[in-house]
């Protein structure tokens, strides 16, 4: 049983249907319940449900501050390679896109720690393209440890892999895994990949639960909003991120809510999510999930972004840079970015706005012993 299983009992079911039906006796019986059942997840996206962002956003808070304190963790993304095979039409890295194409050197990449370290952000996330002939699993354990030397938690955003191969890193020091299912709609999943090995839509559906498996202490998971039709999609995320927590319970589960932005090359977003849609969802999210982490990425703007802090919000990345080399050794006019920041703050900055809203910014809160 995996969540492939799941996702293919639902491929018949009538989820705008489903939601229409909605009642505001269903969201108001659903926001009365300790613990939401699938049911109540449908009630509380439901559009029905917007007439209740409120009461939501106090039961949100509450439980955010329950089991998680006050406080929000910072991380920043780093980009070693934008090589790729893939040719998806939403990415501004797909190998359709003519731009000279850059691999960092471990040299390189300890250059770049070390100008993120000297922010003072001890949390690093790792990306790449998808094209292991340009990096390998070797390439890649070397760069984990060198990683290791500036930062208490490594996590990857890389292509997928075999369980054995995530062993690997693993045993480097990596120790979370992120990987977006970009859109849990089978059809849209396959024109929006025409080729290349992400193509493969059930690979990288069971990607997290290899990650588990092979020992990664957090996965975090997400759709695309601008793919597939925004409601289905949280829900089926939703879905996912609680299928993992039940199988995996000793993993932290976190879901992201990534909008397609501007870059080089990519299809306008095909289904717009609104503000008011993200901050719904979210808060959804969290009622259904108590112990679920939230990630915010700087592809929102800063003032969307301070107003998330108290509505359930988790982790923000920060002092982004979205192409390779851009923290010391490349311009930003002279680098090609998988997608534009839109929050451009610093991370001090972040971490100030953190604190005037009341709560506590965190660098630092695990390490591999």
């Amino acid at each position: 049983m995996s969540f492939m299983s799941r996702i293919l009992e639902l491929e018949s079911f009538d989820f705008d249907g489903h939601f229409q039906e909605v009642t505001s006796a269903d969201v108001e019986n659903s926001l009365r319940k300790d613990e939401l059942r699938e049911q109540d997840l449908f009630n509380l996206l439901s559009k029905t449900a917007q007439d209740y962002l409120e009461p939501m956003a106090r039961k949100a808070q509450k439980l955010t501050r329950q089991h998680f304190g006050n406080i929000i963790s910072l991380y920043a993304p780093l980009y070693i390679s934008d090589y790729c095979s893939n040719a998806c039409v939403y990415c501004g890295f797909n190998c359709g896109v003519q731009f000279p194409r850059t691999k960092l050197t471990i040299e390189e990449i300890e250059r770049e720690a070390a100008a993120i370290a000297a922010t003072g952000m001890r949390h690093i996330l790792i990306l790449t393209g998808e094209a292991p002939a340009q990096t390998p699993i070797s390439y890649l354990e070397e760069a984990v440890t060198v990683m290791k030397k500036y930062f208490s938690s490594i996590a990857l955003e890389i292509f997928p892999m075999d369980e054995e191969e995530y062993r690997v890193l693993c045993k480097a020091g990596a120790d979370s895994l992120t990987v977006y299912q970009e859109t849990y709609d089978r059809e849209v999943y396959k024109e929006m990949h025409p080729r290349g090995r992400k193509a493969d839509y059930e690979y990288r559906l069971l990607t997290p639960e290899r990650g588990a498996r092979a020992g990664f202490r957090a996965l975090n998971i997400g759709a695309l909003f601008g793919l597939g039709e925004p409601r289905k999609e949280a829900c089926l995320a939703a879905l996912h991120a609680h299928y993992l927590e039940q199988e995996f319970p000793d993993v932290e589960i976190s879901l992201s809510l990534p909008r397609m932005t501007k870059a080089k090359g990519i299809i306008e977003p095909k289904n717009i999510l609104s503000d008011i849609d993200f901050v719904q969802f979210m808060l959804a999210w969290r009622l259904f999930m108590p112990r679920l982490g939230i990630t915010i990425s700087t592809r929102e703007s800063a003032e969307f972004r301070d107003r998330l802090v108290h509505l359930g919000a988790t982790r923000f990345s920060s002092g982004s840079k979205t192409g390779v080399g851009e923290y010391s050794l490349k311009n930003h006019h002279d680098a090609t970015v998988q997608f534009e920041v839109t929050d451009d703050r610093s991370v001090d900055e972040v971490a100030d706005m953190i604190r005037q809203s009341g709560y506590q910014p965190v660098f630092k809160d695990w390490e591999l012993v």
